[in-house]
């Protein structure tokens, strides 16, 4: 009886840690529907800029450590749907991320929302298929001495 009482406690707990924690179910949903772009697909859009759109889905922590693009447009992916409606309607987009999966469900709803989109993309897998990313080098710190010496004079 005991062991039975065990072998049921156990699945039960290897169910649940399947399922995920309480609140977490549908966060990850499914796959996302956007086709991973390569290194040469991106490199064959970004020859026409004009035509084109980078948005990119990631903290700006996230952009500053492993670098991006020189031009695109940063929306966090949870910001995406309130910001719709100042996406310009007239390019084709590359929803950017890091490995093409936030980015995938950002292509999922823009691609909801009537957007034209390329696909998704993940600026570490474009680096790591020969690609160049932008590296953003923030500005230093306010000099806190300079700023306090010009405060008093």
């Amino acid at each position: 009886m005991k062991k039975l009482i065990l072998m049921t406690l156990l699945a039960a707990a290897i169910a649940f840690g399947q399922s995920g924690a309480p609140g977490q179910q549908g966060k990850k949903g499914p796959a996302s529907q956007a086709k991973v772009l390569t290194r040469a697909e991106i490199d064959n859009l970004l020859t026409k800029p004009d035509q084109v759109l980078i948005i990119d889905v990631r903290r700006p922590d996230e952009v500053k450590d492993i670098g991006g693009f020189p031009v695109y447009l940063s929306i966090q992916i949870g910001d995406l749907e309130k910001s719709l409606a100042w996406i310009p309607r007239d390019r084709t987009i590359i929803a950017l991320s890091n490995h093409a999966a936030r980015g995938g469900r950002a292509a999922d709803i823009l691609t909801k929302a009537g957007f034209k989109v390329a696909g998704a993309a993940g600026a570490e897998d474009y680096e790591a298929q020969g690609g160049t990313l932008t590296k953003i080098v923030p500005p230093p710190p306010p000099n806190s001495n300079a700023n306090a010496s010009a405060k008093k004079q």
